[in-house]
């Protein structure tokens, strides 16, 4: 039985990996912080005839994600592990700094959150000969832009992390597939007020771009790539002529989760 493990699973990406993974000799093991949300993710994941456990945890508490983690690694050794939990802060309508607290637990929940996911289980892949992870950052990791400063920042580390990993452990048999997402539909998404540059997409659009690259086995995915590769290009350029360019991109963020 194909074991997985999904982070943010009660709505939005989560729920649509969790959904899209489902299938008989597929063991679910889903974590967010809303159990009635979880528990309608996971009775339509059973509907698809998988076998779903939950757990209402906060990824940003180490020793009970630790704890179950171990337990259900016990259980059903994890094969796949995706880190996907996300919070997003920015400047607000008013283009107030987002606060030291706000862009604290962006860091928090998207960094730490994602090593709270991926530490506990990686001595037992590794231990297996290996194993896969999916870890969810963002194009917006590529370059830092003027109105979503930590979180930014949070996804930059997601990403490096990610590439660190892989580097240092595919040749003992770890996948590791580090994913850029641009625009897909969200909560998070709704709080935007801007432009959406690369157009928004659906959870579920963005959930089978992202499972096609981890089935592939593709180290990378950005989508939509072509706005991955100009971002990267606006980091490459002076200062003074990428801040410039980056302020044509503003965003304002309604408050919220």
């Amino acid at each position: 039985m194909r074991s997985v493990v999904v982070s943010g699973a009660s709505r939005g990406l989560g729920a649509a990996l969790a959904e899209a993974l489902a299938a008989p000799g597929v063991a679910l093991h889903l974590l967010g912080r809303d159990q009635a949300a979880l528990e309608a993710v996971a009775a339509r994941c059973r509907g698809r005839g998988a076998e779903v456990w939950c757990a209402a945890l906060d990824v940003v508490d180490a020793a009970a994600m630790a704890a179950q983690l171990r337990e259900w690694d016990r259980e059903r050794p994890v094969g796949l592990a995706i880190a996907n939990a996300g919070t997003s802060g920015g400047t607000g309508l008013d283009g107030a700094p987002e606060g030291h607290d706000a862009a604290l637990r962006q860091v928090r929940v998207n960094l730490e959150g994602t090593l709270n996911l991926v530490e506990p289980l990686l001595p037992g892949m590794l231990a297996r000969g290996g194993g896969q992870l999916l870890l969810v950052g963002s194009l917006m990791g590529f370059r830092g832009l003027p109105d979503l400063p930590a979180y930014a920042a949070s996804k930059a580390g997601v990403w490096t992390y990610g590439e660190a990993l892989r580097a240092a452990h595919g040749l003992r048999g770890l996948h590791v597939t580090v994913a850029a997402p641009g625009f897909f539909a969200s909560a998070m998404s709704a709080r935007v007020r801007g432009r959406r540059a690369g157009g928004e997409v659906s959870a579920e659009v963005m959930a089978a771009r992202l499972l096609r690259a981890v089935a592939q086995g593709r180290g990378r995915v950005v989508s939509p790539w072509w706005l991955g590769a100009g971002l990267r290009a606006l980091a490459l350029l002076p200062p003074r002529l990428g801040d410039r360019l980056a302020r044509l991109v503003r965003f304002r963020v309604v408050p919220g989760r």
